[in-house]
Formats: C-alpha cells, structure tokens, sequence
C-alpha cells in the first residue's frame, strides 16, 4: 500500500479501536476489568484516581504489546509474500468484509461466536499483574473485537513496510486505550454515561461490521489508496506529518 494510503489506515485503525471498546463484548466489563487490575472498589477508585491510573496504564501497556506483535507478524508475512502484493491486497479486502459481514450479522458461523477470552480468577501481584492481565486481555479477545481487530490485522497484511503495519496496531491500541483510561480517571462518570449509552450497543456493532465492509470494498477494489490521496490533500500539513 502507498504511504497516501497508509496515512488513511491509521484513522481507520484507530475508529476500529474505538468501536472495540464500545462493543457488547467489551464496554459492559469495562468496571470489572478496573476493579480486577485495581484491587478496589469502584467507590474507592474515585479517591484513588492517581493509582488506579497506574494500574490502567499497565494494563494498556499489556494488550497493546499483544496487538502490536500482531501487527507486526501480518505485517512481516504479507511482506515475504510481496511478489503476491495484488492477490494479498485483494484477499485481504476480501477477508475484512467477511468480518463486516459477521459484525452485521449477515453471517453467522459457530467458531466465530465461541468465547475466547481468557479467564483469569486471581490477578497476579503488583503492577507487573497489571501488564499481564493486560496480555491475557490482548491475547484472548472476546467474539465482539475478533472480527474488528482481524480486519485491521488483515489491513496491516498489505503494508510493505514493517514500520507502517506496527504503526496501525498502535492506532487501534490508542483507540482502545484512550477511552478505557478516561473510565479509570473519572468511573463515576463513565457509569453514569454507560446507564445511557447501553441501549445503543447493537447499533455499535452494526457500524462496525458497516465500517469494515466498507474498508474491505475500497481494498478489494483498489480504491482505498485513491480515496487515502483525496482526503491528504483536505488535510492539514501538521497532520499528515503525524500520520
């Protein structure tokens, strides 16, 4: 993929990322997670913000770390098979679809909506607990971000450069991240938003398998790198240095 159309993927990774956090599988656990790598109540997270952030930032650390290996092993296997670039673009576009597909539910398979998280009854000690709780998150996703973070694997597959697929994985960790330390800082809060917001989460999915079906149509077709080198020219010069 061209860098104009690497500048594209990071936004897309990052909404990936963002829709992930708010799917059905993820955003309902969002407390328990803070309470289990905590140690505290929820009561007690709010007079404790400074550590519970700690904490929270440990467990980022852990499953971006997972993610971002990820990236780079689709990254390094679509690179070995470079002389292949066309037919791994297409399959690729392809492959994101089909997981579009399952997030609107227009395909159903049983293997796709068996449990993969991992379950772990005892958290570990200290802040390394944290991070590995964090890994165990990363490393056992749950059916709701499977399809999402397979997509955006399957998008890093394309890149030719090992830096560009790692920097996508990051985007989508910060996507992921950015909302859950915001729940740790402020929990009151975000359980106040959460009341409101729950009866939306079918509509989270919904937009989510929208979004991949429509990446995978413009990387299947060819028309991703087209649309990526449209919207650089609308973007600001800081930004598309950032990206």
């Amino acid at each position: 993929m061209s860098e104009t159309g690497t500048s594209l993927g990071p936004v897309v990774a990052f909404l990936g990322g963002l829709l992930s956090f708010l799917s059905p599988c993820v955003l309902p656990l969002v407390p328990s997670y803070l309470g289990f790598i905590t140690g505290f109540t929820l009561e007690e997270m709010g007079h404790r913000r400074r550590l519970a952030m700690v904490h929270a930032s440990l467990f980022v650390i852990g499953f971006s770390l997972v993610f971002i290996l990820l990236g780079a092993s689709a990254t390094a296997l679509g690179s070995a098979l470079r002389f292949y670039k066309d037919a791994i673009m297409r399959g690729g576009g392809v492959l994101i679809i089909f997981f579009g597909l399952y997030c609107l539910g227009v395909i159903k398979l049983g293997f796709l909506t068996q449990e993969r998280r991992m379950h772990l009854e005892r958290k570990p000690i200290g802040f390394l607990g944290s991070v590995l709780v964090g890994m165990a998150f990363g490393a056992g996703w749950s059916p709701c971000i499977g399809p999402i973070l397979g997509g955006i694997l399957s998008l890093a597959a394309t890149e030719a450069d090992l830096g560009r697929g790692v920097w996508l994985l990051v985007a989508y960790s910060a996507g992921l991240a950015v909302p859950f330390l915001v729940a740790a800082f402020a929990v009151e809060s975000f359980l106040d938003w959460f009341q409101k917001f729950r009866r939306h989460l079918n509509l989270v999915q919904k937009v989510s398998g929208a979004l991949l079906v429509a990446v995978g149509l413009l990387i299947a077709t060819g028309q991703f790198t087209r649309l990526a080198g449209y919207l650089q020219k609308l973007t600001p010069d800081f930004l598309v240095r950032l990206l």
